[in-house]
């Protein structure tokens, strides 16, 4: 018998929707600009390069995490620093995110919502693995 909520609908959705976007940046890091132009744009804001790949994997592997549901209140917060980053990144072309260069509205809106998914977990039709949830137990 199914016995989800609204909650666990709505934190689905979030939890879905929010690892698509992960994926798409990490796709786009890697197909669009490219492995070797998004280490070097990262070295030319004074990063290291290594900073790059993390990023990368962070939202490649975070996103399909998230989609699946797995490990997702270990996930979600592991993601946050990324996004505090970008924050970082976009903090001096002011608040809104269309204009010139990208605000920082966004990258803090989705911190609260990798906050958010945190909180209220998986949600339903999240990927059970019976040993990586007892090895977890709540964050799973």
């Amino acid at each position: 018998m199914n016995r989800d909520t609204n909650s666990d609908y709505a934190a689905a959705l979030l939890r879905v929707t929010s690892g698509v976007l992960f994926l798409a940046h990490g796709l786009m890091k890697v197909n669009v600009f490219t492995i070797a132009g998004t280490v070097a744009y990262f070295e030319s804001l004074g990063l290291p390069g290594l900073f790059a790949y993390l990023t990368i994997l962070a939202e490649l592997a975070g996103g399909a995490l998230l989609i699946l549901g797995v490990a997702t209140r270990l996930v979600a917060p592991a993601l946050i620093p990324v996004l505090l980053g970008a924050v970082w990144v976009h903090s001096g072309n002011g608040w809104a995110f269309s204009g010139e260069g990208g605000g920082w509205e966004y990258p803090v809106f989705w911190a609260a919502v990798q906050l958010a998914i945190t909180l209220l977990g998986a949600g339903a039709y999240a990927l059970k693995i019976p040993a990586l949830e007892k090895a977890l137990g709540a964050y799973a």
